[in-house]
């Protein structure tokens, strides 16, 4: 409903002379303004004309050709592999952060038990209870000069016996 070219009783119309156009101009008088119907004008949007080259790229944007579909499932199988890859790897690592702590806190067990042990040996041993029996009991003497061979070992971790040692026997001794 187009009310601006409706002349009521208190509205005129007035021509301008200037360059031929033709100005109209709306008075109201009075204290109350023209009610609009709000609902035909909000039911007649305004009509876009649309543009060519937005169209076509809406409708570019839409289709997808079967090289990009395989492209986008390559690249997103790629990039499943390698974050589980590194997932698998984070965890390996924790799994061996977690491993050695435990080796570790079991060697410091090892350890702590086995200082014990050499202690509690260390402070059963009388070295003077020793020496007694072996020289009262078991009539053992220090060697004299000239009872002490020494063998060079040169290259070798051992010494092999190639012959009886003079002065000791045929006994073995413990």
């Amino acid at each position: 409903m187009a009310v601006r070219n409706q002349r009521g009783p208190y509205e005129s119309r007035r021509t301008g002379t200037g360059s031929g156009q033709t100005r109209n101009h709306i008075y109201v008088y009075g204290n109350t303004a023209r009610q609009l119907d709000v609902r035909e004008a909000i039911r007649e949007k305004p009509k876009r004309t649309p543009n060519y080259a937005i169209r076509k790229n809406q409708e570019k944007a839409m289709r997808m050709n079967p090289g990009y579909v395989l492209f986008l499932a390559f690249a997103l199988m790629i990039s499943g592999a390698v974050l589980l890859g590194y997932i698998r790897l984070q965890s390996d690592i924790t799994n061996s952060l977690n491993h050695i702590a435990a080796l570790e806190s079991q060697l410091n067990d090892l350890k702590l038990s086995n200082d014990e042990e050499y202690s509690r040996i260390e402070s059963s041993v009388n070295l003077e209870e020793i020496k007694r029996i072996a020289i009262e009991e078991l009539g053992m003497t220090y060697a004299a000069q000239g009872q002490v061979v020494e063998y060079s070992a040169e290259g070798s971790d051992y010494v092999r016996q190639l012959a009886e040692i003079p002065g000791a026997g045929t006994e073995q001794h413990r």
